[in-house]
């Protein structure tokens, strides 16, 4: 072999290998791309596919009724071994049918405590599905004590005679085909029931994620009714989690994963596929999940959630108003004799009056009730998103608006 044939084979080598370099990098390049394309497609890239199909309401049955209508408690169910969470089940006392609803919405209760006290305003979700010949609310006696939900459970009887305005809230399971992650913590679960309930009662086939978090087995709401659903529907995936499980919890039998439903979880257990989320529970759970699922990369108009109970309403700090977003004005609270400069900094009047000391009497916090309804002397007001409840001429519903100049507020 000469030198220039030596030579000639070292080069042909060199190149050879160059080319199987580049090869394999443009391969894992290639293949990378397409990940991330198939990701952004299913998460909703394009602009037509981040609207859920079909997402207008389902046309409501029935005629809502003004103001309240009386219901008779026909059952009282306790549905947890701790006896901490029960379920009223009502039916009208005139006869006539009941209104339709949407899976996930609410009903607000006028409650009298009866030891002289004025009347409460409390609203509870909804927790079975729309279409049957009852409303079944499923409430959470609270630590400490609560007014209302100590009221229901320790004095409200089957036969007893119980208030509510139609159902309302815009916190609804919405229609269409695209698979459906539900995620409840604790008491949140109610809702999520109902939009359960009525996804797996039709007869549909759409996919459906119930990731359920509780501390341990005394809480499990409903056990045998989701293990139930579970087994006879193969389009629902149940996912239990205790975070303090007792010592006669056994996982695997009672419950899927010891800890808290997490972004990491909601990773580790669904694949890339273009779901809509609708979560509720408690205010940390809610400030986490909310904004990891946005880190995620899942498009904000796939994430629905409101946090239990309506009372306790916190909105993450994404609808939060920015500081400087406001219009310069001052709101004036007549009866407290208070004039305050509003900053912007509170998402509603509502919290503004709070954040100072204001005491205005609140339920819902969402607009849907009316308990936070207050007559405006003077000014104008915005509101934030429609309300459900309609205030009365000359008055403003506190939790769902701001000023938009000078307020004058009889509070």
């Amino acid at each position: 072999m000469t030198a220039f044939e030596l030579f000639l084979y070292i080069t042909l080598g060199l190149l050879l290998q160059v080319t199987l370099f580049a090869a394999v990098a443009f391969s894992r390049h290639w293949q990378t791309y397409q990940q991330l394309r198939e990701r952004v497609a299913e998460f909703g890239g394009e602009e037509a596919a981040l609207v859920p199909e079909e997402a207008t309401p389902a046309p409501i049955k029935g005629a809502a009724w003004e103001g309240f209508r009386e219901f008779r408690v026909a059952r009282k169910v306790f549905e947890d071994r701790s006896r901490s969470i029960c379920s009223f089940h009502l039916v009208p006392t005139d006869g006539k049918p009941l209104l339709d609803f949407l899976p996930g919405q609410f009903l607000t209760f006028r409650l009298d405590p009866g030891d002289g006290s004025k009347p409460v305003t409390r609203c509870y979700s909804l927790s079975d599905r729309p279409g049957l010949d009852h409303y079944r609310v499923s409430i959470k006696r609270v630590s400490p004590p609560g007014l209302s939900s100590g009221h229901f459970h320790d004095h409200v009887r089957e036969g007893d005679i119980l208030t509510a305005r139609a159902p309302s809230g815009h916190f609804y399971l919405e229609r269409g085909n695209s698979p459906v992650v539900l995620v409840a913590g604790g008491i949140g679960i109610t809702p999520m029931l109902s939009m359960l309930n009525a996804t797996l009662g039709n007869g549909g086939n759409r996919e459906i994620w119930l990731f359920y978090g509780l501390r341990d087995g005394g809480e499990h709401v409903m056990k045998e009714h989701l293990e139930g659903l579970a087994r006879e529907h193969s389009n629902f995936r149940l996912h239990v989690c205790y975070s303090r499980p007792a010592p006669t919890d056994v996982e695997g039998r009672d419950y899927h994963h010891r800890g808290h439903v997490d972004i990491t979880l909601l990773r580790l257990t669904l694949a890339l596929r273009p779901y809509d989320f609708y979560i509720c529970g408690p205010r940390a759970m809610m400030e986490t999940l909310v904004p990891a699922l946005e880190e995620w990369g899942v498009p904000d108009p796939r994430i629905h959630y409101e946090a239990f109970g309506p009372a306790s309403l916190a909105k993450p700090a994404r609808q939060q108003v920015p500081e400087d977003s406001g219009p310069a004005v001052a709101v004036t609270f007549a009866k407290s004799d208070r004039t305050l400069p509003w900053d912007g900094g509170a998402g509603s009047l509502l919290e503004f009056a709070e954040r100072h000391g204001i005491k205005v009497d609140s339920g819902c916090r969402a607009g849907g009730c009316g308990s936070c309804q207050t007559r405006i002397e003077a000014g104008e007001v915005e509101y934030l998103q429609a309300p459900d409840y309609e205030p009365e001429p000359g008055t403003c519903l506190l939790c769902v608006s701001r000023p938009k100049r000078d307020l004058v507020l009889t509070a």
